[in-house]
């Protein structure tokens, strides 16, 4: 076996430096005093901007560690290891986490805090990875199927407990992952239906999303008849337009009953003529749809907490929603975003964030930061910074010849791109704020750490794709 090394990728290794540049320059804004920096060592390394760079520091030399003392096959052979050490640090901070914004999910140690949750998602995409390449058929079956999604689902459940339901959501991004080494579409089109429908049962009584459900499943039968399809239609149409009517005017019983009785005639005759496979598929449908929209409604209602109500309905329907309440997160960040014009009001000029008006802005609304002092152009730059990355990095996957290394890149590329969409996504009200870092921007060093690690240890990989 010949053992053949390139270079490191040059542009993934550009793209990442500017994106930390960014960060730092950013923090150096968010966390400028309004009468300016004294300059003194001490603020300097107290100030966000300062203890970003330490953490940058100590990226550094685990990115140079990495390339020049630990070999590739360590982290192929060490895949499982790792996650299991990472899911150790999960639990044991359950027990011995400190408490910050109600939710037990650091390490305090020596004055330092440590995220145990930011190493998780490296430890769980080396895991998937090692599991996809060991897995020599399509992912077809239920036992190849349910052992990704246990890899998913161990982590998330306990940084749940912690909680902090935001970073568990992230796993869900190996997904893409699992996708790409042939999890059926129909997976996905099945979690795409789950979520619309829970999405759904918070903000409409559940009854309503039945009928709704029933009368989509109606439609559809009544397009597979084969034979006398107008009358199937006309039917159809006349039981849904007077069912609307009936619960337009508050008679909401009686509209479910008559869609029941349509949707059973439906059924009888698919089950003697047509086909039993659709009835089949209609009925789970109607069962598991109904059944996520109940547990969405009565969730939201009779197990969250007022505050991640007022997130969710600052989400969902912020209309007549304070302004100065659960919105004010929300609006003060879309007014630092407007602010910034085109070309952005600089560094230490941008009122919005000189003087604090966003909370929280030096992590989860960083971006904030940058629409008011880098403008639109700013805003554009970074956004096709994260975006040139994930493609970059979907080259590198393309290219390896081994499937250990494609899935590895494909799970980077999936956090990252929850990552980036999510927390953007936040700070213009496009998304719920669940409180998940921009990466290599926020501040946070368990974040800047374990991106780094996990652009360090695929570039790394990728220096390798052409051993024989």
């Amino acid at each position: 076996m010949s053992l053949k090394i390139v270079r490191n990728d040059f542009p993934t290794v550009v793209l990442y430096l500017f994106l930390v540049t960014a960060g730092i320059l950013m923090l150096y804004s968010v966390g400028r005093p309004p009468e300016g920096y004294n300059w003194g060592i001490l603020e300097i390394f107290g100030s966000f901007m300062g203890k970003q760079f330490i953490w940058l520091m100590v990226s550094a030399a685990a990115w140079f560690i990495i390339h020049h003392f630990i070999d590739r096959n360590f982290w192929v052979k060490g895949s499982y290891s790792i996650y299991g050490a990472t899911l150790l640090l999960l639990f044991l901070v359950l027990i011995f986490g400190k408490e910050i914004n109600n939710a037990r999910s650091w390490f305090s140690i020596a004055g330092l805090t440590f995220q145990p949750s930011e190493l998780a998602k490296f430890g769980a995409a080396l895991a998937m990875a090692a599991f996809l390449s060991q897995w020599s058929e399509k992912l077809n079956s239920l036992g190849a199927i349910g052992s990704g999604l246990l890899i998913m689902a161990l982590p998330a459940v306990l940084i749940v407990l912690q909680p902090d339901p935001g970073s568990a959501l992230v796993f869900t991004s190996f997904l893409l992952v699992m996708y790409r080494e042939g999890l059926s579409p129909l997976i996905l089109v099945f979690g795409l239906f789950t979520t619309t429908m829970f999405l759904l049962g918070i903000l409409q009584p559940t009854a309503l999303l039945a009928g709704g459900l029933l009368g989509l499943l109606l439609i559809i039968m009544a397009l597979s008849v084969s034979r006398r399809l107008h009358w199937w239609l006309a039917g159809t149409v006349v039981v849904l337009a007077g069912s609307i009517y009936a619960y337009s005017i508050g008679i909401g019983s009686p509209v479910l009953l008559a869609l029941f009785a349509a949707f059973g005639v439906a059924i009888t005759y698919h089950l003697l003529w047509q086909n039993r496979r659709l009835v089949m598929l209609s009925v789970g449908a109607l069962i598991w749809g109904v059944t996520i929209a109940f547990a969405a409604n009565f969730t939201f209602n009779n197990v969250l907490k007022p505050h991640q109500q007022e997130r969710i309905d600052a989400w969902l329907r912020p209309t007549g929603m304070s302004e100065r309440g659960a919105l004010y997160n929300i609006t003060q960040s879309k007014l630092a975003i407007a602010a910034g014009g085109l070309s952005g009001k600089g560094l230490e000029n941008g009122t919005i964030t000189k003087y604090d008006y966003v909370p929280e802005q030096e992590t989860d609304f960083i971006f904030s930061a940058v629409g008011e002092s880098q403008g639109f152009v700013g805003s554009a730059a970074i956004i096709l910074a994260f975006m040139a990355l994930l493609w970059r990095i979907s080259v590198i996957a393309e290219r390896q010849k081994r499937t250990f290394a494609r899935a590895y890149a494909y799970g980077v590329a999936g956090i990252i791109m929850v990552h980036m969409l999510i927390n953007i996504g936040m700070t213009m009200g496009l998304m719920p704020v669940i409180g998940i870092p921009l990466p290599f921007l926020s501040k946070g060093g368990s974040s800047l750490l374990s991106f780094t690690i996990m652009i360090a240890v695929l570039v790394k990989i990728d220096r390798h794709r052409v051993d024989v």
